[in-house]
């Protein structure tokens, strides 16, 4: 029977080390985006409508 070794080798290509796919770190920033501004705007405006509501209706 064979070693370990040499079981596996036969399938493996001459050079089975790949280039990176996503290379790590070091590239140049990604601009951000705009941030989460629409979000928050939105919850304010519930906010508020919710308090308007309760003013008016409480």
């Amino acid at each position: 029977m064979a070693g370990d070794g040499d079981f596996y080798k036969h399938d493996r290509p001459e050079n089975p080390d790949l280039a990176e796919d996503r290379p790590r770190g070091g590239g140049p920033e990604e601009p951000q985006g705009g941030g989460n501004w629409p979000v928050w705007w939105i919850v304010l405006a519930i906010l508020v409508a919710f308090v308007l509501f309760v003013v008016i209706f409480g």
